[in-house]
């Protein structure tokens, strides 16, 4: 998930990282942060096509089932356009900031592939799928490549999806996992998906504390008054 938090069309500049100092050895600040991020988006393209082939594998045994194929192109529109999204000025690297945006994230790589329970046609959940990436692709949209997967400052906007809700990406990986679980409902399933959900609250309550310090963000709050599911949250 996802992530993925409204941005400004105009980012904010911080000052230039301070040089290395020779005598210690140690490497300039921005050298390190473009390591990571290099590191992060080929980890996260390693994982994505690691699920994507063992899921394929799976459908390929069973043709019928939709649901499988459309987790793999929601995996793909949540993490895979991630790998192209711009880098953030200011990005959150607290563990419990971490913890929230990597389970939320990869959960799909705990999802139990093979067939569970269908609480509903497997059509019914294909269509809920559907209309969940539709809908992250016009969020996606709305933010063109200013989103990521850590809670980051990219700065404010409501266009968009971003007029109805001040989440909407988290509404539509809600829509598509619901799909999903309720297709292959299943004990593990279940607990997966539950502690996705739990991860996403905690997400958005982090991105919300580092958005709230701009002015902007906050005026953007009084006007939108729901995170994720209008009238609920």
């Amino acid at each position: 998930m996802t992530p993925t938090n409204p941005i400004h069309e105009l980012d904010r500049t911080e000052s230039p990282a301070p040089a290395a100092n020779p005598a210690d050895g140690s490497a300039p600040a921005g050298m390190r942060d473009a390591l990571i991020e290099v590191a992060s988006r080929v980890g996260a393209a390693t994982m994505l096509s690691l699920f994507g082939y063992a899921t394929i594998l799976q459908w390929r045994a069973q043709p019928s089932r939709i649901t499988l194929l459309l987790l793999v192109v929601s995996a793909f529109v949540t993490v895979g356009l991630s790998l192209f999204s711009r880098v953030p000025v200011r990005r959150d690297w607290r563990p419990f900031a971490f913890i929230c945006s990597m389970g939320g994230t990869y959960y799909f790589l705990a999802v139990r592939l093979a067939p569970g329970t269908q609480l509903v046609p497997e059509t019914v959940g294909a269509v809920l799928q559907v209309l969940g990436i539709f809908w992250q692709l016009f969020a996606k949209a709305s933010l063109r490549r200013s989103f990521g997967i850590l809670p980051a400052n990219r700065g404010v906007v409501s266009r968009g999806a971003y007029r109805f809700v001040r989440h909407p990406m988290y509404l539509g990986y809600f829509v598509t996992d619901i799909g999903f679980l309720l297709v292959n409902f299943g004990l593990q399933n279940l607990l997966v998906y539950s502690c996705q959900f739990a991860l996403q609250v905690g997400r958005i309550v982090r991105e919300e504390q580092l958005l709230s310090g701009d002015e902007g963000y906050r005026t953007y709050k009084g006007r939108v008054r729901y995170r994720v599911i209008p009238g609920v949250f």
